[in-house]
This record gives C-alpha cells, structure tokens and sequence, in this order.
C-alpha cells in the first residue's frame, strides 16, 4: 500500500475523512502519505469534537502565524499581543489554503483571549476572519451559530461563498445575515435550522428561496415555548417551491410541542428519498389524512417517532415506488383495528418493499401472523435490522409473552435471513432461557447478531452465562439491555 501513488491515496483517505483517528494515524507514515493527508483534514479543521486544550492553542498559533506584521502592529496597539513568527518554526503546509468550511462557535472559542475585553475578542474575531477570506480558495460548508461578524459583506465574500454547499444555523440570527448569504449563495444544497425563536425568520425564507438545487431541509425545534399556530408556515411553505429539488426532509420537535408545521406541504414533496419526522409526543391525525393521499415514487427512508397509525404508514408503502429501504417507527397508534392493519402492513412490506434493509414491526402473536411474517423473510433478502415495537394493546401474561417469544424465535431459525445482523426488542415478547439457547445453536454457521432490548431480564446470571457463551462461540456479537428507542437520532 506504501507504493500507491498520490491520486489513489487520495481516493481512499477521502473514504476515511469522518474517521479522524485513521487519518491522524496516516500522517505519521512516510511523507507521500503526509502530504495526501493534511488536505483532507484541513478542509474542515473545526469539526473534531475531541479538539482539547492543547490542540485548539496550536490551531490558534497556525490561524496567528498567518496574520501579517502590519495587522499584528494594529492589535498590539489596542491591546492584544500575539505570538511571533520568531517563535516557531516556519509551518510545513500552507494549511488555510486546504480550509473549505467556517465553523463560528469553534472558531470564536479558538480564538478567545483570556481575560480580554468584548470589544478586543471582536476585533481579533474581525481579522481572523478577513485572514480567512483571503486564504482560503472557497468555502463549501458553514456553520453560523453564534454569528457576529458580516462576513458576506466583506470584499472577497461573493467569490468564497459562491460554492456554498452546506449551512447550519439558528433561527434568533438577524434576518440581515440570511439577506446577505441569500445574495451571494445560490448553489446551497444542505441547509440544518435550529430553531431558537418564536417568531418566523423572513431572511430564512428568502434564502431558501434563492437557492437552485436544495436537496436536504433539517429542522430542529431546540425550546419548548409557546407559538402561534401559523408562526413558521412561511419557512416551510417556501420549501414546497423547491420540491423539484429536495429529496431530504428531516423535522424534529421537542416534547410538549404542538404547533409543528402545515401538513398541506406534505402531498407536494414528491420527490423525496428520505422522510424524517420526530413528533414527540403528539401526532395529530391531519398529517395522517396527507400522508393518506401522499405519494413518494422515490422513498428510500421513513422515519417517524410517535403515535402515528398503522393505515399511516401502509399507504405510505402503497403509494412508493418499491425503493424503501429503511422503515423506522418508534411506536404506532395502536387502536381496535390492530389485527387486521398489522396483518395488511406485514403484507405491504413483502409486496412493496423487497429492498427492505431496516425495519420496525409490529403484530400480535397467531398463526396467521407468523405465517405472514415468515413469507416476508423469505421474499426480503435485505433485510439485517429487525426492529420489534411493543404491541401494548392489552396487557399480555408472562406466559403469552413466553410463547410469543418462542414462536418468533422458530419462524427466524426457520427461514434463518441470511443478511440479518440485529434484532431489537422490548418486553412484549420475550425469550425463555431454553428457546434462546435453542435459538443461538440453531443459528450457529450463520453471520454473528447483536441484540437491543430494554427487557432487563436478560442481565440475570443465568441469562448473561448463556450470552456469553455464544459469543465465545462467535454466534453473538454483541447483547445489550440498555437499549432506548427515544434515544434514536433523527
């Protein structure tokens, strides 16, 4: 691998730039490998997370180096010294030639001075980022939380930001910063909110508006205050005229939420591959009736938190093109018709999903059920995540949860998937230390599988003996008990 010339090294470190372990690893080989490195990691140098004392101070002494005598001369007379070329060696990279991105929130906590005024951060603030914009070729992602400084008004501003591809923001910015990003950017792609207000944000709007080829919209409800219902139609709505475009929808809303967004966008975003709504924890039944009469030809994911009918999601299936791959619920709207709608969404599935790589379920335990479940075994190949729901309809006996368990555990055994890789669980079901061990054994030979459940059972002695002698066996990967569906990402 040492004799692979530059161009193909590139290629493969560009697959490990969100493993910043490996690549830092990468940079103590051999020169070749150093050089094909530290452009990757300089693209954004501000997203490392484990980013410590020590490491923000040189990334502070490399921004520094790099300010001019005469700016330095500047600040020293209002106070602020920094440090001299004279006391480090010459860089060995021209390394604000590599950044592609802006960070705010890293950058102004980098930067910060110690015991200094408000006034001096801003101005040392002020001249990193005019250090930025001329250094670096053009920016591709920007995080603007925090945001201070007008940096679109700055003469270079309309040749950096050009080629804006991705921004991340909060909503309580001043409309002024949107109106200047909205003037420069028309080639934004990705746009992330975090909502921090309770009134609308029209430099929001405008930007969206702007912008020619948005494909992912991500908004994040961050408090839990009061609005008016209509507060944030305007923002939304706005996205309607980019439903050409954008094939990532992605809503989150904090608990105790009940204004969210106007249902009536949803028919009109048809060209969507993933949908991700976090309702938590009402749902109201108007987004049900949309989704009815909505169609998605080209949805790969749907995700969707609580309370939302199973009819809900069978015409969400009916009406795709046969391409989703990932179906992630974290708990239906379970009403008197259980039986028969979870018997048609175990039918949809296998009829309209035969990518299916990810699924969550739910149907009671009986003949027919696992009969129809097991077909859709046998047709979905794909499938390597099954995520079991709570069927919490009427209180199930220990006993019938036993049995459920058992004949869960034979329909896998039987059909035994062979790209199966996780199952998740609750209690609704649950496994007896026989029908598991009867399980494991008869899945020996095939790929190892790890178990997430919130049925702390499975911590008692004679449960976690048995464990971990299949994973001494190389049957179980991994076995947890702490597993909390409220915790998946969104």
């Amino acid at each position: 691998m040492s004799n692979l010339n530059k161009d193909i090294l590139f290629l493969l470190f560009e697959e490990l730039q969100d493993d910043s372990k490996s690549l830092f690893s990468c940079l103590l080989v051999n020169r070749l490998w150093c050089e094909t490195v530290v452009p990757i990691l300089w693209k954004n140098p501000w997203r490392f997370d484990y980013l410590n004392y020590k490491k923000k101070y040189y990334l502070f002494i490399i921004i520094t180096l790099n300010i001019s005598d005469e700016t330095k001369e500047c600040l020293l007379s209002q106070g602020i010294r920094l440090p001299s070329k004279l006391q480090y060696f010459p860089p060995l990279f021209d390394y604000l030639s590599f950044c592609r991105s802006i960070n705010v929130n890293v950058i102004n906590d980098i930067i910060n001075i110690p015991s200094s005024s408000p006034y001096n951060r801003f101005l040392l603030q002020q001249e990193v980022y005019k250090l930025l914009m001329k250094k670096c070729p053009d920016f591709r992602f920007l995080d603007m939380r925090s945001m201070e400084h007008q940096l679109f008004y700055f003469p270079e501003a309309t040749m950096r930001f050009e080629l804006l591809s991705e921004l991340k923001c909060d909503s309580s910015i001043d409309s002024i910063y949107f109106y200047g990003l909205a003037r420069i950017c028309h080639c934004i792609q990705n746009i992330i909110i975090f909502n921090t207000d309770t009134k609308v944000n029209r430099g929001i709007v405008k930007l969206i508006e702007n912008q020619k080829n948005l494909k992912y919209f991500k908004w994040e409800n961050d408090f839990d205050d009061y609005v008016e219902e209509d507060t944030y139609d305007e923002i939304f709505l706005a996205l309607v005229k980019k439903s050409h475009t954008l094939t990532h929808f992605i809503s989150s809303f904090r608990e105790g939420s009940i204004y969210t967004f106007p249902s009536e966008i949803l028919p009109e975003l048809y060209n969507l591959k993933a949908l991700k709504l976090n309702f938590h924890p009402i749902f109201d039944f108007y987004y049900d009736e949309k989704f009815s009469n909505s169609t998605y030809r080209n949805l790969e994911t749907l995700q969707l938190c609580d309370y939302i009918l199973i009819n809900t999601v069978v015409c969400i299936i009916k009406n795709s093109g046969g391409h989703l791959r990932k179906i992630s619920i974290n708990s239906f709207d379970i009403n008197y018709n259980f039986y028969e709608d979870s018997l048609i969404l175990i039918q949809k599935i296998y009829e309209c999903c035969p990518l299916i790589e990810h699924l969550s379920l739910t149907f009671p335990s009986s003949k027919i059920h696992f009969n129809e479940f097991e077909k859709l075994l046998r047709i979905c190949k794909e499938l390597r995540v099954l995520d079991m729901l709570d069927a919490n309809v009427i209180e199930e006996s220990q006993e019938m949860k036993l049995i459920y368990g058992e004949n869960l555990s034979k329909v896998l055994n039987k059909v035994t998937p062979n790209n199966l890789r996780e199952i998740r669980f609750c209690d609704y079901f649950k496994f007896s230390l026989k029908s598991l061990e009867t399980f494991l054994e008869n899945w020996k030979g095939s790929f190892q599988l790890s178990f997430l459940t919130s049925d702390h059972i499975y911590s008692k002695e004679e449960y976690l003996k048995l464990i971990n002698k299949y994973k001494n066996d190389g049957v179980i990967k991994d076995f947890r008990c702490d597993f909390e569906r409220n915790n998946v990402n969104f």
